[in-house]
């Protein structure tokens, strides 16, 4: 799919006596990829994801095969044996996922070109990504980069198949249209708790990835190899750890608080550009989805999630997403860069500022007594799905 050649990709390796020159320049931006191109040429292979496929050909068509397949499956075949009643059509269904595909591509070149056209409103300083290694620029070597394109194909196709399966196991999930009864607040309300929902599952299982050593070390930890991450880093996680999070995420939200049909579409798309924005690099206003929750006290911004991502700082916090109140209410809100990015500091950064530091450890930080919120959270899923017989036509607003 849609490539990013013009930026700097794998930066060429230095010998033992120019990797000492360079360090010994610590305040010389020769070294620093977001001032210079890379020598010679690249083929696409060198370089690493616009977003989520690697740059791998192989990857792309594969998912071109899937998207086509269902397509023309729900074009070709009667509507009544291969959609779901109550549910969204199946040619609806494919729709949604070619949206989804096509929407975080343009959005992540957004990203990407606000990233090296602002250096201004760069979260992290030059002195930061110094390149002494065979690299590229979010701070992955290239054996690292090799395995995500693996990881990303079993990502496509487990995603692609649990996604199906529910749309069939689960009839009402993908909500068909009409029969909306509720007002445009109470609409508006749903999906904030929905949001919400969604956030508290996320966060208990991304603190756990942290904290519980097996998780973080067979896991999360190949996310975290981006120590300075842009948008196209968002889902380039191990294969498991994204079908993980999408159930703990969307699924589990819509299960214990559906949405309506706009609604869904509408929560989806957003959780699209907010995950791009929380690793684009910079925090400012060309965030766009995060500029609607900057107004909240407790609101998550891009700069949190990026001093998350730098890792020798201070990875054990800052773990929410979609407006940030857990990590406020559980004590692990760092305020990152907030003094240095001028009007995106939110409230809670401001008053955290003024406040002495505190890196107490709780009872939470038990790598086995961690992973107990994010048990229950999953069993309180389980239990309404089964209350519900397995269905959320009777819980949708459709007619």
């Amino acid at each position: 799919m849609t490539q990013v050649a013009s930026t700097v990709i794998i930066n060429r390796s230095m010998n033992d006596k120019e990797e000492k020159t360079e360090a010994a320049k610590s305040t010389s931006t020769q070294c620093d990829y977001v001032f210079k191109e890379p020598d010679g040429k690249l083929d696409a292979n060198q370089h690493f994801s616009s977003l989520l496929f690697s740059g791998d050909l192989v990857n792309t068509v594969m998912e071109l095969a899937l998207l086509l397949t269902l397509t023309c499956a729900s074009l070709m075949l009667p509507d009544s044996k291969v959609s779901v009643p109550g549910s969204m059509p199946l040619w609806e269904v494919a729709a949604f996922f070619w949206t989804s595909s096509i929407v975080t591509r343009i959005y992540n070149c957004y990203l990407e070109a606000c990233y090296f056209a602002f250096p201004q409103h760069r979260t992290q300083p030059p002195s930061e990504h110094k390149l002494l290694k065979k690299k590229d620029l979010c701070g992955r070597d290239v054996a690292q980069l090799e395995s995500l394109v693996a990881h990303d194909r079993l990502s496509m196709l487990s995603q692609f198949a649990f996604s199906l399966l529910i749309y069939y196991l689960v009839p009402g999930y993908y909500p068909a249209a009409g029969g909306v009864t509720d007002g445009f607040v109470m609409r508006i309300v749903k999906l904030a708790l929905n949001h919400y929902i969604m956030s508290f599952g996320m966060y208990w299982g991304h603190r756990a990835y942290h904290v519980n050593p097996f998780l973080w070390k067979y896991l999360h930890s190949v996310h975290h190899w981006a120590r300075h991450p842009l948008s196209r880093n968002t889902y380039q996680d191990h294969w498991m750890e994204n079908l993980i999070n999408h159930i703990a995420g969307h699924f589990s939200a819509q299960i214990l608080c559906p949405l309506d049909h706009g609604t869904f579409w509408v929560s989806h798309i957003f959780r699209i550009l907010e995950s791009l924005e929380k690793h684009s690099g910079i925090s400012c206003y060309l965030n766009l989805a995060h500029q609607t929750q900057r107004w909240l006290p407790f609101a998550q911004m891009p700069h949190h999630h990026d001093w998350h991502h730098e890792g020798h700082k201070s990875c054990n916090f800052t773990f929410s997403a979609l407006g940030g109140v857990w990590d406020c209410i559980f004590g692990t809100r760092k305020q990152g860069r907030a003094d240095a990015i001028g009007n995106q500091a939110t409230a809670h950064d401001r008053y955290l500022l003024a406040s002495k530091p505190n890196n107490r450890k709780s009872m939470m930080d038990d790598p086995s007594l961690v992973m107990l919120p994010s048990t229950v959270f999953l069993l309180l899923v389980a239990f309404r799905l089964h209350s519900l017989g397995f269905t959320l036509i009777s819980s949708s607003p459709v007619a």
